[in-house]
């Protein structure tokens, strides 16, 4: 039997508890998204409502986790989009390292930590190893605690180029290892992008299909504070689905497709 649909008033009470709870604000998701990723959660798990499934979730912390981890976005994987990656190592890399050879950079909304480890890799061809040091951020902690392990299986390593996989990676029976060396140049820590103060002074900022997950308004108020975070000439890198058609906006001008430079 199928169980009932929620009302709009049961979504919009979750919303006000996941709030006060978590101080995560999931109106400033697109709805119809998160609506359907949440109830087809719950009703899994053999709840009726939004108002059952916070009921149970406020005494069960195994349920709370599993619902913070649907709620997040948790798609990764090591040089997604590979010739933006190019570009970023090419054409965007060289100017930035010209200008800063000390680079501040910060993979935003990290997940699994594919990206800041691609980072590091990539940094590693301007710099020395030891002088790498990406800033990387996620909202979930039990996404981090798996990012900090750096283990992934053979489907999130099949475009990484073979002179990395033999440099920093070692092979495992179930996957592949991000070496020390490399696990050692990324400090993750738990962010809210909505709620949190963002440091300041970013040669780089990554944040990669993430955006397209939030309202206009939500996005609106991620870019100026992602300007903001950037120092003069400093870039945004986004994701292949979340081009900015308004970057003088923001202060910003188009570099290259998808990177964005701070005026």
């Amino acid at each position: 039997m199928r169980l009932e649909r929620t009302n709009g008033t049961d979504y919009e009470t979750f919303i006000a508890n996941i709030k006060k709870k978590t101080a995560i604000d999931l109106a400033l998701y697109k709805e119809a998204q998160m609506k359907r990723r949440l109830t087809s959660l719950y009703e899994k798990r053999g709840y009726s409502s939004f108002q059952t499934y916070y009921q149970a979730m406020a005494k069960d912390e195994e349920l709370f986790n599993e619902f913070l981890e649907r709620m997040t976005i948790n798609v990764s994987e090591f040089f997604r989009n590979a010739s933006r990656w190019n570009v970023l190592e090419k054409k965007i890399l060289p100017r930035l390292y010209s200008e800063n050879k000390d680079l501040k950079v910060w993979s935003a909304a990290c997940s699994t930590g594919e990206e800041p480890y691609t980072l590091s890799m990539i940094l590693a061809q301007f710099m020395p190893i030891s002088k790498v040091n990406v800033f990387a951020t996620d909202l979930d902690t039990e996404i981090i605690k798996r990012a900090k392990m750096g283990f992934y299986p053979e489907r999130s390593i099949k475009e990484v180029p073979k002179s990395y996989l033999e440099r920093y990676f070692t092979k495992e029976p179930m996957g592949y290892k991000v070496n020390d060396d490399i696990k050692k140049t990324v400090t993750f820590q738990k962010q809210n992008l909505l709620a949190d103060r963002f440091q300041q002074q970013f040669d780089l900022i990554v944040c990669r299909n993430v955006m397209i997950y939030f309202t206009e308004e939500a996005k609106n108020e991620l870019y100026h504070k992602f300007s903001q975070a950037l120092r003069p000439g400093g870039v945004l890198f986004v994701g292949s689905t979340e081009q900015i058609f308004n970057p003088s906006t923001y202060q910003f001008e188009t570099e290259d497709t998808f990177f964005y430079k701070k005026c």
